[in-house]
Order: structure tokens, then sequence, then C-alpha cells
């Protein structure tokens, strides 16, 4: 008896809602990149960013710009533009809300006034990194908070968690 009321407790907690209104069951990170061609086009340059990482109206921002992304020219051709900016658009923050940081992630922004063309000026990874100190984010093996495969060994699989984290000339991080 015992047992079927534990299992009862389980299969109701993987029912529940979370304090978002979203299954507790939800998968963490965000969704890892699907898209040879957006992963092609864009680790090109740097990471292949996922989707889930920024809201629409965010990567509509840097799409548009994309003759002028971060000081490069990062055009690329109609059909190839219409593909990508579809499946970004498909996939990003809002519409990934079974992933618990895309979904923490679109709720940051909905704290904002401003539509930021950049991951690293989100509020939820602007908060998820304030403890870091400065000069381990600033040197030459990280460069920066849009460096993620510097420190997130798993970042490129979507996961972004502590456990898998190691700074360079640092070692595993621990808040």
């Amino acid at each position: 008896m015992k047992y079927i009321l534990v299992l009862i407790l389980m299969i109701g907690f993987n029912f529940a809602d979370d304090d978002y209104g979203y299954k507790a069951y939800s998968k963490n990170g965000v969704k890892p990149v699907d898209n040879e061609l957006y992963q092609n086009e864009c680790s090109a340059c740097h990471f292949a960013y996922q989707p889930g990482l920024l809201t629409s109206k965010s990567w509509d921002k840097v799409m548009t710009n994309l003759d002028n992304h971060f000081g490069t020219d990062a055009s690329v051709l109609d059909e190839d533009y219409n593909l990508i900016y579809k499946y970004i658009m498909e996939n990003s923050a809002e519409k990934a809300m079974d992933y618990k940081r895309s979904r923490r992630i679109a709720s940051s922004m909905s704290y904002i006034s401003t539509t930021v063309d950049a991951i690293t000026k989100t509020p939820y990874i602007i908060k998820k990194h304030d403890e870091i100190p400065p000069r381990l984010i600033k040197q030459e093996e990280v460069k920066g908070l849009f460096n993620c495969t510097a420190c997130h060994t798993q970042a490129k699989k979507g996961s972004y968690k502590e456990s898998e984290i190691k700074i360079p000339n640092y070692g595993r991080w621990d808040d």
C-alpha cells in the first residue's frame, strides 16, 4: 500500500504546474540546435547560440542587423535568411517554454522595456553571472560572457548546469 501511495504522489507531481503555470516535468537547459543551416552559418564565426536563449523580439533585432553583426557583416543569402529566421522564431525563448532556462529568460525579459540584441544583455543571464569576478570573465581564455563554451562544458547540448561549469584558470564553479 505504501508503494502505491508513493507512486500516486510521483505521478501527481509530474503533472503538477510550477509557479509559472508550466508542467513541473519541464526539460532543463534550452533546446539544442537542430537545424543544420543555422548551425553551419552561425558556427562559422562563433558558437551557434540556441534560439531559446533569446526572445523572438530580440532575435528579430539581431537578424535585421546582420550587415553589422557586432562589427562584422554576417549577411546571408535571402533564401537562407528566411529559413534561419523561421527556425529562430519557432524556437525562441517564449516558444520553447517546456525548457526551464528558456522560460526563465523569457520571463526576465518581461521586466525590461527595451529589446536587447545580445544574450549577455538579458536580465536572467546577467543575474546568473553576477557573482563571477570580472577578471575571470575578461581573461584571454574566456574574453566575455558571449563565449558560453569557454566555461559551460555542455553548452552545445543546451545544458548550462552549474555542475558542468569549468572556468579556465579557476576550475569548477559553485555558487
